[in-house]
């Protein structure tokens, strides 16, 4: 067990750092270019990969990373709160566009029902009118 931890340490350390330094722009690789350190890395499994994490790449401290053009939380990002604002707006025109459709359909609605019951009732009066006809006949 303790040989094959001898093994798997050294490379999940060194995939570790191929897949960090395939990952940093170009412009954060300090010392050697890039692709130098990415042979680095492959040709010498161990020194090769803290060499990278330890002088590769230039790191920042924890709370410089929110900086100009970092990420930032939802909750303190303007155009994302404005963002928020104008969904809403535009929910709640949606919804005065929806209330105003559902009150011209039931409008339609009980204009047709009115309708029909006006035709049922001359059809009524039609065929009561024709028994009449018929009995005096």
């Amino acid at each position: 067990m303790l040989r094959a931890l001898l093994f798997i340490l050294p490379l999940a350390l060194m995939i570790y750092a191929f897949i960090d330094c395939l990952n940093t722009p170009e412009e954060e690789a300090k010392h050697l270019p890039k692709v130098v350190w990415v042979i680095v890395i492959l040709l010498f499994w161990v020194v090769g990969a803290i060499g990278w994490i330890a002088a590769g790449k230039v790191r920042r401290p924890a709370g410089a990373r929110g900086g100009a053009g970092g990420w930032v939380a939802p909750d303190d990002n303007p155009d994302f709160l404005k963002s928020l604002r104008d969904d809403t707006a535009r929910a709640g025109d949606a919804a005065r566009d929806d209330e105003a459709g559902l009150k011209e359909w039931e409008a339609d609605l009980r204009r047709r029902e009115e309708e029909l019951r006006k035709r049922e009732r001359g059809e009524e009066d039609r065929r009561g009118r024709e028994r009449d006809e018929d009995a005096e006949s």
